[in-house]
C-alpha cells in the first residue's frame, strides 16, 4: 500500500502526482557537504516504492551529478516516476549565473535527457528568471520543446506574477516552484493566490526549511565542508536559538493533538495552503520514514492560529530564503 493517499493534476502530465515529492539537491552533493551516490540511489528508489512519484531535480544540483543519480536510479521503472528537472542556470569559474537564452536551454535540454537517461521530461522548469531575456522569448523557447515531445508540461521557479504574465503569453504553464513553508511565507502574498486562481500546482521547495523542520536538529548541530546551511542567516546565532524554540514548541503542538511528528506537521501545514506539492529533500531512505504521517488529518483553524502565535512568540527576527538566489549575468564580460 502506498505510503502517499493524495494527489493533484499538473497540466498536460497524464500521470497523476503525488503530493509530497522527492527533492534531489543535496544528492547533488555540492553545497550539502557530499553525498554516497548508493545511498542516493536507494532514497529515490524507496521513494518511489513509498508512492512518491515526483521526483525534482536540477542541472545545477551537483552541476548535472543529481541528474545523473536519478537517472540511473530510474532505470527500469521509469514509468512509475514524474520527472521534474529545470533549465537557465549555468557555471563555471565565475559562480553560477541566470541564462534563460533560447540557445542555452536547447543545450540544457538535451544534456539532461542524456543524464536523466530518458527521452523525455515530464515538468520542464525556468529555475530563476532571467530578466535579460524577454520571459516570453524564453517560454516559447519551451514551448517548442513540448510541441517536439521532450518535455510534457512547462512550469517556472522563483517567479512573480507579473513575470507569470508575461511568459503565458508564449506558453501554457502548468506549475510554479517557489520557497515555501512554515517559516517561509512570502509567496501568501502574491504567488500563491496568483496559483490558486489560476489553476497552477505549487511545488513548495524548502519545505522541510534545510532540515529545520525535520525536529532532528539542536543548539550543538553543525554543518560540514561547503553545507549552504553554513550560510543561510537562519542558521547563525542569535536566529538559530528562536527558530529551534519554534520548533520545540510546534513538536509539542503536533505530538500533543494528532499523535504526529514536528516533520508531518511541517508537510501538512503546506499541503493545506492550497493546490501544493511539499518537496521533501532526502538522501538517505530512513529520511522518508514517517512520509504516511502526513496523510489523512487536517489542520484546523485553530491549529493554524496557534502555529501563527508560537512563530511570532519566539522568532523576532525572522529572515528567509533570499540569500539562495543566483546572480544575473554581467553582458559586459
Amino acid at each position: 500500500m502506498s505510503d502517499v493517499t493524495e494527489t493533484l493534476h499538473i497540466l498536460s502530465i497524464d500521470t497523476p502526482v503525488s503530493r509530497v515529492g522527492l527533492g534531489t539537491w543535496a544528492i547533488g552533493g555540492a553545497m550539502w557537504g557530499g553525498a554516497d551516490d548508493a545511498q542516493s540511489i536507494a532514497t529515490i528508489r524507496s521513494a518511489v516504492e513509498r508512492g512518491i512519484n515526483l521526483i525534482d531535480t536540477a542541472p545545477v544540483y551537483g552541476f548535472g551529478h543529481s541528474e545523473e543519480v536519478v537517472g540511473r536510479a530510474l532505470e527500469g521503472v521509469r514509468d512509475k516516476a514524474v520527472i521534474a528537472t529545470k533549465a537557465a542556470l549555468e557555471w563555471g569559474d565565475s559562480g553560477i549565473r541566470r541564462n534563460s537564452t533560447p540557445a542555452r536551454i536547447q543545450k540544457e535540454v538535451e544534456d539532461s535527457l542524456r543524464r536523466l537517461r530518458t527521452d523525455y521530461i515530464d515538468l520542464y522548469q525556468i529555475h530563476w528568471p532571467d530578466t535579460l531575456v524577454p520571459f516570453d522569448e524564453t517560454a516559447a523557447a519551451l514551448e517548442k520543446l513540448r510541441e517536439a515531445g521532450k518535455i510534457r508540461a512547462i512550469g517556472v521557479s522563483n517567479f512573480s506574477p507579473a513575470q507569470m504574465d508575461v511568459f503565458r503569453r508564449a506558453a501554457p504553464l502548468a506549475a510554479v516552484q517557489p520557497p515555501y513553508n512554515i517559516f517561509e511565507r512570502a509567496i501568501e502574498a502574491d504567488v500563491l493566490p496568483y496559483a490558486t486562481r489560476e489553476g497552477l500546482v505549487v511545488l513548495a521547495y524548502g519545505a522541510l526549511c534545510r532540515g529545520l523542520l525535520s525536529g532532528r536538529m539542536d543548539a550543538g548541530t553543525t554543518f560540514d565542508g561547503d553545507d549552504l546551511r553554513k550560510f543561510d542567516p537562519k542558521f547563525q546565532a542569535p536566529r538559530f536559538a528562536q527558530y529551534l524554540a519554534a520548533v520545540a514548541e510546534l513538536k509539542d503542538l503536533a505530538q500533543s493533538r494528532y499523535g504526529k511528528s514536528v516533520l508531518a506537521l511541517a508537510i501538512r501545514w503546506v499541503l493545506d495552503q492550497g493546490p501544493t506539492i511539499a518537496l521533501w529533500g532526502a538522501r538517505r531512505p530512513d529520511q522518508l520514514n514517517g512520509v504516511h504521517d502526513a496523510f489523512g488529518w487536517k489542520l484546523s483553524a485553530q491549529d493554524l492560529a496557534d502555529i501563527d502565535a508560537i512563530l511570532s512568540k519566539h522568532v523576532t527576527s525572522p529572515v528567509g530564503p533570499e540569500f539562495m538566489a543566483p546572480r544575473l549575468r554581467d553582458l559586459a564580460a
